[in-house]
């Protein structure tokens, strides 16, 4: 059994070694999903020489169950829903739509508070690497996945330290690529193969995008 990573960063740099194969293009673009993401992003973008930004994504939590998705928003408008737990709960459109409303005031307020005015990357005709910390279920980076196919990139991958094997192998089906090197059996939840799984705050990740912006720009 693989041992877990220190923490976001560690895992960042693992998985940049398998995406060697990106390093230096010009047509390459990071976008980490918010907040774990950006951690891992960071370290991504800067193995490969590539443009960091952020693709925000929020999980609709199932009413009573909150930590279970039900589904997830976008940037964008589009919503993905996970059929199986929406008929298992027996959840009606109105439940939906509300635990989406909210979550798309907050998808709005870390628009704002995160890009600190910097417009979002360019990404038509672009290589785009979603990257977040671990998938589980898979509905938040199947509705970043999603959201990225309207914009008409030359190709979507998806890149994470570790994840459920199931859930990668599905995700085959929607991106052009999948990476990820780290799909341990049994496997319940991302945050047990991380020493270190603290919340990653605002703060944090303005921290990272201003500091890989500076560092760009030298």
């Amino acid at each position: 059994m693989s041992e877990p990573f220190a923490d976001r960063r560690e895992a960042g740099r693992d998985l940049a070694a398998h995406l060697r194969h990106y390093a230096g293009r010009r047509d390459v673009v990071v976008l980490a999903l918010p907040r774990g993401g950006v951690p891992v992003a960071y370290e991504v973008a800067d193995a490969l020489d590539a443009p960091l930004d952020l693709f925000l994504v929020r999980k609709l939590g199932t009413p009573g169950h909150s930590e279970l998705a039900m589904g997830a928003i976008a940037s964008g408008g589009v919503r993905v829903l996970n059929d199986d737990v929406v008929h298992w709960y027996h959840i009606p459109p109105s439940a939906i739509d509300a635990v989406a409303a909210e979550e798309e005031r907050e998808l709005e307020r870390r628009e704002q508070a995160y890009r600190e005015g910097r417009p979002p990357a360019a990404l038509n005709g672009r290589i785009v690497i979603l990257v977040d910390d671990g998938l589980a279920t898979g509905s938040t980076m199947r509705a970043a996945v999603k959201a990225i196919r309207q914009v008409a990139p030359a190709k979507v991958v998806v890149a994470v330290p570790v994840g459920a094997a199931g859930t990668c192998r599905d995700l085959t089906q929607e991106a052009d690529e999948v990476v990820c090197p780290r799909m341990p059996r049994p496997f319940s939840a991302v945050g047990q193969w991380y020493l270190r799984f603290d919340q990653t705050t605002d703060e944090e990740v303005r921290h990272l995008l201003r500091e890989h912006a500076s560092r760009a720009h030298q």
